[in-house]
């Protein structure tokens, strides 16, 4: 490993241990008689020559020690002498490691729903030789209302038998890792003498559905270490649709950013591994040419002018999406859309043009494609699976090579003694950001240089009685490191107000300053403010709030929205629902009634941001954003609040409740005045929505799924990782939340408003 981003991470959460290593020391020695020997000490005494010539040792690249105004301290060596041995041994990895090269196969098929009614050895072991490795991944594996809302399927385990029994002949494999989200499945396998050189494992989920909730879309990804190496695996379902390309690129970025192996401090994500291997439905199509010429181009098996017009190379030539991955040369007829059980084109009213939507991409070095091909002979599914070969080296260490150079190392460092205190620059101790907004990130770069002549290691600490080093709404990357002489770190600092923020923000709670506390190990502290002003939003505002706002929120003072958050001050007549709801509700009865997949398909972050504008300001145009924009609107804004339209008190009531209808309408006519409104406007409104099902193929159990989890939400103290429900138990909660609501979207509840204040 070369001295580069790579090289400061792991060194990183090397010295990370140092400094728990270090507090359990117990006793402090004297190490005073050490001082004659600093070279900043006024005079020369006898020993100035050795003195310099440690000077003139320490400048060399080749070695950093711990300081020793550290060992004066009494936080000795034994934990610092150890993280540099171990930085030592990772910057001379390439003299005692070695290369094995290891076949890699790397199947992905969406199979429409479908069970495995057909043997799958001549997808996954159509090859004379076995591979070491097997990544295979699904999509669409089950279809049903079930798997989309509860995540049970039984087809896991069918399909996952299937690959087993097809895994090739010739070797055994253990299973590494499974890991699903919906219909979207990744097993991960090696052969048995394989698993002794693997560690690490980690698996990750990201649903890019609404509200990031539904994982009809996004990833699931498995990263494991193979002896020195990191491999990483996601498999994707990107947003359907021809036109929707611009969403495919979003749910990559999504699914990039979001996915976070949290075992690691800091925590990994896709990029930080030596290899990644991207596969799965990523729903690019072919555009701009006629399905007639396409498939004209298909027989006659020229696919190059068809690939010109495919939207997923046209996006990475742009390099808008999968910068930096590498796919190999298409030779194989698209993969979709097939008529299901044989090799037709689709034969239905809506004619797709035939597009390779099913994909293998890869990133790292040390890795090379053999055979990329799809394989039509298996025919359950419109789609036809994938697979990719490659041989990749991975990194083996040569366990007698080190042990010398592990030897040399303890030699040199045991005739070396740290000199100098470290010592950084910071180049702005004031981070002052511009206003910031609900849902809108800022971020502003900080440098830290090493100005002394010792590596540092820096991390930002936790303040007295402070939970945490930084306030939740403050995101620092990285918050510790390691820094050699004459170089720097740049530090990223973003600021982002999420829904729990924002609740603190509107009611005073909380404000944008915060004071950083950034340590030197075996240094000085150096504090660093953090301040903004926030435009407080009527996202994040309680529901009390938002029905005595009679005029847009940002024309009404701080002072006061606070005063109406905590219910103080001469508040005025309330509206029956809050004008923000019903400004939503409205457009979406007028507009959407009819919109097929109405809040299933997510809206588009900008006009997200578009539609809290206008909502904040009310501006005489029309609202803007698609329908399906204002739908996520309307659910973020519903979560946003402090406290849910079924107040905290009352969720375990709800739950217990959820299998009577009788009692369910007791506790909704108990409810405060403004939060029944509420929920019986919006439970008419789904009616509604219900009423035209055969147009917008909506049902009671997903509507009902959705609105139950934002109507009763889980009290605060249930997010604790302490008190954390086991997944059968979370699972059992959102099916009483759902039933709960459910009642109120099949039965008539005319009654309950004849009640209503």
């Amino acid at each position: 490993m070369t001295p580069d981003t790579k090289t400061n991470n792991f060194v990183s959460e090397v010295l990370r241990v140092i400094e728990l290593l270090s507090k359990k020391r117990s006793g402090v020695q004297d190490f005073s008689w050490l001082n004659k020997y600093n070279p900043a000490t006024q005079g020369v005494d006898e020993n100035a020559e050795d003195a310099l010539a440690d000077h003139l040792l320490l400048d060399s690249p080749e070695m950093a020690v711990p300081s020793r105004q550290s060992i004066a301290k009494g936080h000795t060596p034994i934990a610092a002498r150890e993280s540099v041995i171990r930085y030592q041994m990772a910057m001379k990895e390439d003299d005692y490691t070695y290369t094995q090269t290891l076949r890699v196969f790397i199947g992905t098929w969406n199979v429409n729903g479908q069970p495995p009614t057909v043997s799958l050895v001549e997808w996954l072991a159509s090859d004379p030789e076995p591979p070491d490795i097997y990544a295979v991944g699904f999509q669409e594996l089950d279809l049903s209302k079930e798997a989309f809302l509860f995540m049970d399927t039984p087809r896991e385990e069918e399909w996952k038998q299937a690959v087993i029994a097809a895994l090739h002949p010739k070797a055994q494999y253990h299973k590494v890792s499974l890991v699903r989200l919906v219909g979207m499945m990744l097993l991960v396998f090696v052969q048995k003498h394989h698993m002794a050189y693997v560690r690490s494992v980690a698996s990750e989920t990201v649903g890019t559905g609404i509200m990031g909730k539904m994982g009809n879309k996004g990833g699931v990804s498995v990263r494991m270490e193979l002896h020195n190496t990191s491999i990483c695996f996601v498999n994707s379902h990107l947003a359907a649709h021809v036109e929707e390309f611009e969403r495919r690129n979003q749910d990559f970025h999504d699914i990039c950013a979001r996915t976070s192996f949290t075992m690691f401090l800091p925590p990994k994500g896709i990029k930080d591994h030596d290899q990644v291997y991207w596969l799965g439905d990523l729903n690019y199509r072919i555009t701009e040419l006629d399905p007639r010429v396409v498939k004209e181009f298909v027989e006659q098996r020229n696919y190059r002018p068809v690939l010109e017009y495919d939207q997923l190379r046209q996006q990475h030539r742009q390099k808008t999406v999968f910068a930096g991955y590498t796919e190999g040369e298409i030779t194989f007829r698209p993969t979709y859309k097939y008529d299901p059980g044989s090799d037709e084109w689709d034969s239905s009213e809506k004619n797709r043009a035939p597009a390779w939507c099913d994909r293998i991409l890869w990133r790292g070095e040390g890795m090379k494609q053999l055979t990329y091909r799809s394989h039509p002979q298996l025919r359950i599914s419109d789609h036809k699976p994938v697979s990719a070969i490659f041989m990749s080296d991975v990194r083996v260490i040569d366990a007698v090579k080190y042990r010398k150079i592990h030897e040399d190392v303890m030699k040199k460092l045991d005739k070396l003694e740290n000199e100098f205190l470290p010592q950084v620059m910071v180049d702005n101790t004031e981070v002052i950001f511009d206003t910031l907004r609900f849902l809108e990130p800022q971020t502003k770069e900080l440098i830290i240089a090493n100005t002394g002549q010792v590596p540092v290691q820096f991390e930002f600490i936790k303040k007295l009685d402070d939970p945490n080093y930084c306030k939740e709404w403050l995101n620092i990357e990285p918050y510790t490191g390691f820094i050699m002489p004459g170089e720097k770190c740049d530090i990223r600092l973003e600021v982002y107000v999420d829904k729990k923020s924002a609740c603190k923000m509107n009611s005073g709670q909380d404000k944008l300053y915060d004071i950083l506390v950034l340590h030197l190990d075996g240094g000085k502290d150096i504090f660093i403010t953090v301040t903004g002003s926030y435009e407080r939003s009527c996202f994040g505002s309680s529901i009390e709030a938002l029905v005595h706002m009679n005029v847009p929120v940002r024309e009404i003072p701080a002072g006061k929205i606070i005063e109406l958050e905590n219910c103080k001050g001469d508040a005025g007549p309330p509206y029956m629902v809050p004008k923000e709801v019903w400004y939503l509700v409205d457009h979406l009865y007028r507009h959407a009634l009819k919109t097929q997949h109405l809040f299933e398909n997510p809206g588009l972050h900008n006009e997200l941001i578009q539609i809290r504008n206008w909502l904040d300001t009310s501006p005489n145009e029309s609202l803007p954003g698609s329908v399906h924009s204002v739908a996520e609107a309307l659910l973020l804004l519903l979560e946003s609040t402090s406290e849910p339209i079924i107040p905290y008190n009352l969720h375990n009531v709800c739950l217990s409740a959820s299998s009577n209808y009788l009692q369910c309408k007791q506790i909704v006519m108990q409810l405060p005045d403004h939060s029944k409104n509420v929920f019986l406007y919006l439970c008419f409104f789904l009616q509604e929505l219900l009423s035209h099902s055969s147009d917008n193929q909506l049902d009671g159990k997903t509507l009902a799924t959705l609105f139950g989890g934002i109507f009763i939400r889980e009290p605060p103290r249930s997010r604790n990782p302490s008190s954390a429900r086991t997944k059968s138990n979370q699972q059992e909660a959102d099916r009483k939340k759902a039933n709960f609501v459910y009642h109120f979207l099949v039965n008539d509840t005319s009654e309950l408003v004849m009640g209503c204040s």
